[in-house]
């Protein structure tokens, strides 16, 4: 049974919700897929590169208790971390930069070039880099996986991968952004827009700056990645129509509700000829839409197919939050199961 050595870049919210999920799967890691590991490095703003072969205190990290973490030495570069680390599997968790998806694709080009798995939720990867990291980790014979990059908890990118071979995506709809739902349903119960972003963020749902969603740049980077891994066709956020949700008002928003044509953050791709067309836009939707049933946090993700008329993908958020199952536990997930993937023969 081998032991894999992992190095954990980024240390936020998900970071710390894949280390517990860990610690909860080790038995069944062992027991069903013969998986044993080792957490051999953690690097982030405030610790710098740290790393110990022999493993570090994964509870230590948990509780806080930096000054407890030995570390072998400290290294000054993601390179030479992976080396002290003997890493097997990156998990590449930090910031997304939407512009260049810097410097994560750089982390995961390294990790590759060390000899390890690169497992990432950072959407700019994709987007920016998807093509020559893909390359790249075929030539090392490595993997390089994303499923947390879109719709974290929901089975996209292995859906098409494990479940649909020659299936080929003609048109895609969806709800990708859920911080835009939840401000767009504030302001139909007559709230201001300054106050729905101020709701989310106190559901914890919305980040600091929120503009990433509600500009609809997250929702974008998502319909790039899909256009350009599921569709076969490289889209750039410059080709993607992008308009956002703050010149909305509520009067607007609540005449539409009251006719039955609710608005929503709508992603769309279709295959045309010359390629794709793509936006996210807000959309008044017919009553009759299944975009329209999509409540709070929630998202889905509608697929037709040359050999399917239809298939959606739903992450369903119970009534009671988007603090429930959606965040960083979800996400974390899919961490996980990408590092299942990476590692089965």
């Amino acid at each position: 049974m081998k032991t894999y050595n992992l190095c954990l870049l980024g240390f936020g919210n998900v970071g710390r919700a894949l280390l517990l999920l860990l610690q909860e799967k080790t038995v069944e890691l062992r027991e069903r897929y013969s998986i044993e590991w080792c957490l051999t490095g953690v690097a982030t703003r405030r610790l710098g590169w740290l790393a110990n072969p022999d493993g570090l205190d994964v509870s230590a990290l948990l509780a806080g208790q930096f000054e407890q973490i030995q570390s072998v030495e400290t290294c000054h570069n993601v390179r030479d971390w992976l080396v002290v680390g003997k890493a097997d599997v990156l998990f590449e968790l930090t910031s997304l930069n939407v512009t260049s998806g810097q410097p994560a694709i750089e982390h995961i080009r390294a990790a590759h070039e060390h000899g390890a798995h690169a497992i990432t939720a950072n959407k700019g990867t994709v987007v920016h880099g998807y093509h020559e990291l893909q390359a790249l980790a075929q030539q090392q014979q490595r993997r390089f996986l994303f499923e947390a990059t879109v719709i974290g908890g929901a089975p996209v990118f292995s859906l098409f991968n494990s479940a649909l071979p020659a299936a080929n995506i003609l048109r895609f709809r969806g709800l990708l952004n859920a911080t835009s739902n939840v401000i767009i349903e504030e302001m139909e119960q007559g709230k201001s827009f300054e106050q729905a972003v101020q709701t989310a963020q106190s559901l914890g749902i919305a980040e600091t700056d929120p503009s990433a969603d509600v500009d609809g740049w997250d929702a974008a980077v998502k319909v790039s990645a899909i256009a350009t891994v599921l569709m076969h066709t490289p889209t750039s956020l410059e080709q993607i129509e992008v308009e956002g949700i703050r010149d909305l008002d509520v009067a607007q928003v609540q005449a539409a509700r009251a006719a039955g044509t609710p608005y929503k953050l709508v992603a769309e791709i279709e295959k045309t000829t010359d390629g794709v067309k793509a936006f996210v836009k807000p959309l008044a939707l017919a009553a009759d839409d299944p975009l329209v049933a999509v409540k709070g946090g929630s998202l889905l993700a509608h697929f037709a197919l040359d050999v399917i008329p239809g298939l959606t993908v739903t992450l369903d958020v119970p009534d009671n939050g988007p603090t429930g199952p959606v965040g960083p536990a979800v996400t974390a997930y899919d961490v996980l199961a990408d590092f299942i993937r990476a590692v089965q023969p």
